[in-house]
């Protein structure tokens, strides 16, 4: 995080409730323009909840969050859901070209061009049915960016991608940073989260327990890697160090981090 770079994205004590249940306490966060924070955290600690809220998709129970509005209603925030749904029948290319009657100044120059950004622009004509599930999550994506949002939220975007796959959409995450755009990414690709991220939250039983640069939480916690960082926090957290709900000794980091 820098000292020169205006927010793009700030959430001030969110919190959520689910009736008795609460997700989400008193969650405080700062995103700046060009820059890409990551949410990692166990199964069922709250990712999506707070994507959510952040997206705006969903209002939080108390708290708030705020995203400066953008002149001559240009799209402030794109949303890629953990389970984007997308009409079978529709092409690639109908599918944002449908997107981009909603926003403003986007044409169909802007859909070809973003088909190709996300590495679908040579089956752009082809049904959403007849894809892959990685090609999918890449055309849902393709309609995150679409527009040059200024705030980029992405839930788990690489799942079900290959390493290639994964790899590249983490390039075309760097290359919107590197145009300002503030990026909020939910992913338990940890090798790609510490390769490309510059601040990484760790959120555990509603609220985050530990944050920083990837070399910072490699530091203080004497890992070699920010997946061994992420174990030892969450199991330092949980106050033991084989058994937790969710969590055991032959887990991996990635298969504590997946989902919720």
């Amino acid at each position: 995080m820098s000292d020169d770079r205006p927010a793009a994205l700030q959430s001030t004590g969110v919190e959520q409730s689910f009736g008795d249940v609460d997700v989400l306490s008193g969650v405080s966060l700062t995103v700046e323009r060009g820059e890409v924070v990551a949410l990692v955290g166990p199964n069922g600690s709250g990712k999506s909840t707070l994507l959510q809220i952040l997206a705006g998709v969903s209002p939080p129970t108390d708290g708030s969050v705020t995203v400066p509005r953008r002149a001559g209603g240009a799209r402030s925030v794109g949303y890629l859901p953990q389970q984007p749904a997308f009409r079978e029948g529709f092409s690639a290319r109908d599918t944002l070209e449908f997107y981009a009657e909603l926003l403003e100044g986007v044409d169909d120059e802007d859909v070809a061009a973003t088909l190709d950004r996300v590495g679908l622009g040579d089956v752009a004509d082809r049904a959403v049915g007849s894809l892959s599930g990685g090609m999918t999550r890449l055309l849902g994506l393709g309609q995150a960016v679409l527009g040059d949002p200024a705030v980029l939220i992405l839930d788990e975007p690489g799942s079900g991608l290959d390493p290639a796959m994964v790899e590249r959409l983490f390039e075309v995450v760097g290359e919107l940073a590197a145009e300002g755009t503030a990026v909020v990414v939910a992913s338990h690709e940890l090798p790609a989260v510490e390769a490309h991220a510059e601040t990484v939250y760790i959120l555990d039983d509603g609220g985050f327990v530990a944050s920083g640069s990837p070399e910072e939480l490699l530091e203080d916690t004497e890992a070699a890697s920010l997946s061994e960082a992420f174990l030892r926090i969450v199991r330092a957290q949980a106050g033991e160090s084989t058994v937790r709900a969710g969590i055991d000794e032959g887990q991996s980091a990635q298969e504590v981090s997946g989902g919720e």
